[in-house]
């Protein structure tokens, strides 16, 4: 297979935008171009957008060609949409990634968008029941809060983690945000504050949950011919894993604090990086919830299962620690448009590899990792290195 590497990056600011899809769509787009020189979107051969609900949202469907022509591309090889609850943006970079290396296209660029936040609050929230079973789980009110509630209070009772330590989660993530001009949230957060937040679903408040974003991101992957011309510094694809336990609770591992198929989706992709979890520099997770962020601790190697209270506890997972996790702000911090969010995620990881990523650098950034969930038995990993493997 061919190299692969991104060689450009852009990201729309996000929150709850008066900005429409498109403009969305414009915003990240033009981000992206100006991101890499000589690039222009008639050079781009193929357009992967991640979304999910724009049918429900935007009210629009056929959004590949739509979005393609909205930023002048026009598709030779490859145009199509991804849909998949909220890794929906990196099963996109899975398929440009794949495209490439097998050699169909040598030039695509992935484009996540959502337009969450209308037409009422109210909507939005019944909206995002859509992402699990809706008969048998979402009718019962089985919906993701209290659904990784679950497995909070299960990491709790098994390994005597503490609300505390889940607070830190949202401490860290809410002030790394405040460093990102694009994040939802700018203002950072103190534990007294993020404890002191709405209950939503015990132990998760307010503080420790990602809120309903509006946003896009877009990222440019080229071959290794393609990026050497373009850049002297691409990020390298170097490893991915995708790994699936099932979509219903009842599907899952009996106890929710074990995700074995982000273990398994970890695994294959530290295999094909040549990498191991203590040569990770930084890390996107998906901290849809503070607990999520804890249990990827684990099930991504950097501390063992029931040390991940005492791994965030010690500032192991911030600055000067042993891997700077969500540098962004993550889900929590800076929102989670679904379809954007991976896509959002491998951008930051763009700017921390090359070294411009600002106030919120990671310094001497060589590795870098992405996760996403859609629910708690489904996971896709990405990692990227200064270095081809």
């Amino acid at each position: 297979m061919r190299k692969v590497a991104l060689v450009g990056a852009g990201i729309s600011k996000f929150g709850v935008r008066r900005a429409s899809y498109r403009d969305l769509i414009w915003e990240a787009g033009k981000a992206c171009f100006d991101s890499v020189a000589g690039i222009k979107p008639r050079d781009v051969e193929g357009l992967v957008v991640g979304s999910v609900m724009p049918e429900r949202t935007a009210f629009q469907s056929h959004i590949s060609s739509m979005a393609a022509e909205a930023l002048g591309i026009k598709p030779s090889v490859l145009s199509a949409r991804t849909e998949h609850m909220c890794a929906s943006g990196t099963v996109g970079i899975r398929y440009a990634y794949a495209f490439i290396a097998a050699g169909l296209a040598d030039l695509v660029m992935v484009l996540g968008v959502e337009k969450l936040n209308q037409p009422s609050s109210d909507e939005a929230i019944l909206n995002m029941g859509t992402g699990v079973d809706r008969e048998w789980e979402a009718a019962f009110g089985l919906t993701a809060p209290p659904c990784f509630a679950l497995a909070a209070q299960r990491h709790m009772a098994e390994y005597g983690t503490t609300e505390e330590q889940l607070g830190l989660v949202g401490v860290k993530n809410h002030t790394h945000a405040s460093k990102n001009p694009n994040a939802h949230f700018g203002k950072g957060a103190t534990l007294e504050q993020v404890l002191g937040s709405r209950m939503i679903a015990s132990p998760l408040r307010l503080f420790m949950c990602s809120p309903i974003t509006d946003g896009a991101a877009a990222v440019i992957v080229a071959s290794e011919e393609r990026a050497r011309a373009l850049t002297d510094r691409p990020v390298w694809i170097r490893g991915t894993g995708q790994a699936l336990d099932g979509f219903q609770l009842t599907s899952l591992h009996e106890d929710y604090a074990h995700w074995p198929a982000l273990k398994r989706a970890a695994d294959a992709a530290y295999t094909m990086a040549g990498v191991r979890p203590g040569d990770v520099d930084l890390a996107e997770v998906h901290d849809c919830f503070a607990i999520a962020e804890m249990i990827a601790y684990e099930e991504l190697g950097f501390c063992k299962k029931g040390e991940a209270g005492a791994f965030v506890a010690a500032g192991r997972s911030d600055y000067g620690g042993d891997v700077v996790v969500n540098p962004r702000g993550g889900l929590i911090g800076c929102g989670h448009p679904l379809g954007a969010t991976g896509v959002a995620q491998a951008a930051e990881v763009f700017v921390q590899l090359r070294g411009q990523a600002g106030p919120r650098q990671v310094a001497d950034a060589t590795i870098g990792l992405t996760h996403n969930n859609s629910g708690m038995g489904e996971h896709v990993v990405m990692i990227y290195g200064s270095e081809p493997a």
